[in-house]
């Protein structure tokens, strides 16, 4: 039995039912499930004796509007974590999609892990997906006045203002983006000898 496959049947062992979805890919599992069960699935990922995930390397969001071009029905947030087992030498991923997408949240995982902190401020202010129980939950890449969420598919890809400094006012002013917006057509120039071909 190899050591994907003892993961997998301690997986399914304690967990039955609450995984949504199990698929092992690319030497690597991934599990889903419910965002009601996500926080209790954290606790036995990492309390567990068969299991033993102690680190969260890893937590990302995810945006699946225009999935599969546009082919895709579900909910469009979800929330993907990388745990690590160093005893076991095993690796997982947890993935949980928002419940909501108007709203999209989920439980906070640093209570578990203290290491998701910095990854769920990440995700909070790319995303806008709140982890309830966060203590500090604030942007953390953008500034403290931007609008909107920029790794949202649905973000314009030139923002929505732009900031600069401003001799006379003597401080970083914000004003409505002043660039136009233009197609770029890359141009492709093939040589009959190119390379000595």
């Amino acid at each position: 039995m190899s050591k994907l496959d003892t993961l997998q049947a301690a997986l399914k062992a304690v967990f039955g039912d609450k995984i949504q979805n199990l698929k092992t890919e690319f030497g690597e599992i991934t599990i889903q499930v419910a965002p009601a069960d996500y926080l209790a699935v954290a606790t036995q990922l990492r309390d567990h004796a068969d299991l033993r995930f102690e680190q969260l390397i890893d937590l990302c969001g995810l945006d699946y509007s225009g999935y599969k071009d546009g082919g895709y029905s579900g909910a469009r947030f979800a929330v993907s974590t990388h745990l690590l087992s160093v005893s076991k030498n095993w690796r997982l991923r947890l993935k949980v999609f928002c419940a909501e997408d108007d709203f999209p949240r989920v439980d906070a995982l640093t209570p578990i892990w203290n290491s998701a902190n910095w990854f769920e401020r990440e995700a909070f202010d790319l995303f806008g997906i709140i982890f309830e129980g966060h203590d500090d939950l604030r942007r953390i890449l953008t500034d403290y006045g931007f609008i909107g969420h920029p790794m949202r598919k649905d973000f314009p890809t030139m923002g929505n203002v732009e900031m600069r400094y401003d001799a006379e006012q003597k401080r970083v002013v914000y004003q409505p983006v002043t660039i136009e917006s233009r197609e770029i057509t890359p141009r492709i120039i093939r040589e009959n000898n190119y390379g000595g071909i």
